[in-house]
C-alpha cells in the first residue's frame, strides 16, 4: 500500500497530477526514484502525441544578470492562456531562460543550423582524420558521432539542462507538455553579453 506522505513528495519532486503519482509508486514498488523517472518517460510519450497541436499562446521569458551586463531570452509557446499562467509553464519559461543566459546555445534545434555550417563542421573532422588509416565508413561513424557533439553543445533543445545533467531541454519541455496535458514549444532565443 502506497501512503499518502510517499505520493505528496513525488508529487512535488515531478510536479505529476495525485492519481499519476499513485500509479507510478504502485507500478514501481514504492521506489520514489524509480517512480519519477517513470513518470518522465510518460510525459514524454505524451508530449510526443501533443506536438502536432497548435501553440498560440505563451509568453516571452527575460533573465537579466545582477552586473546587468548579461541578458536572455526565450520565446515559450502553448495552447492556452490558462496554462500560460500556471505556476509550472513559469517555472519551465524561467529554467528555460537561465538555461540560455548561462550555456549560450546558438541555435533553438539542429533542424536551425545552416547547411554550410554541417558542411564546413565536416570538413574539419574529415581534415582532423585524414590521418588515420581507417575505413571510409568508420570515418563516416566518427563523424556522425562528432556532428551529434556538435549539435548537443550548440542547439539549445538538445543540451543537457544546466540545473539536472540527466536530461536535455527537450526533455525537460515533454515533461512539462506530459504533466500539463498542453503542446508547447520553443520559439526564439536570445542571449546579449554587453560587448559582445
Amino acid at each position: 500500500m502506497i501512503d499518502a506522505k510517499t505520493v505528496m513528495q513525488l508529487r512535488a519532486m515531478t510536479g505529476a497530477a495525485m492519481m499519476d503519482a499513485k500509479s507510478a509508486l504502485e507500478e514501481v514498488g514504492g521506489d520514489l526514484t524509480q517512480a519519477a523517472e517513470l513518470l518522465r518517460k510518460k510525459g514524454i510519450a505524451k508530449a510526443d502525441k501533443k506536438a502536432e497541436r497548435a501553440t498560440k499562446e505563451g509568453q516571452v521569458f527575460t533573465y537579466l544578470h545582477s552586473n546587468k551586463k548579461l541578458g536572455a531570452m526565450v520565446e515559450l509557446f502553448c495552447e492556452t492562456d490558462f496554462v500560460a499562467k500556471t505556476e509550472q509553464f513559469q517555472t519551465l519559461g524561467n529554467d528555460l531562460v537561465l538555461h540560455v543566459a548561462a550555456m549560450n546555445p546558438i541555435y533553438v534545434k539542429r533542424e536551425d543550423v545552416p547547411v554550410e555550417i554541417i558542411e564546413k563542421e565536416k570538413e574539419i573532422y574529415r581534415a582532423e582524420l585524414s590521418s588515420q588509416n581507417k575505413p571510409a565508413e568508420i570515418i563516416e561513424k566518427i563523424i556522425e558521432g562528432k556532428l551529434n557533439k556538435f549539435y548537443s553543445d550548440n542547439c539549445f533543445l538538445e543540451q543537457q539542462f544546466v540545473k539536472d545533467d540527466t536530461q536535455t531541454i527537450e526533455e525537460l519541455v515533454k515533461s512539462a507538455i506530459g504533466t500539463l496535458g498542453e503542446n508547447m514549444q520553443v520559439g526564439r532565443i536570445m542571449r546579449m553579453n554587453l560587448g559582445e
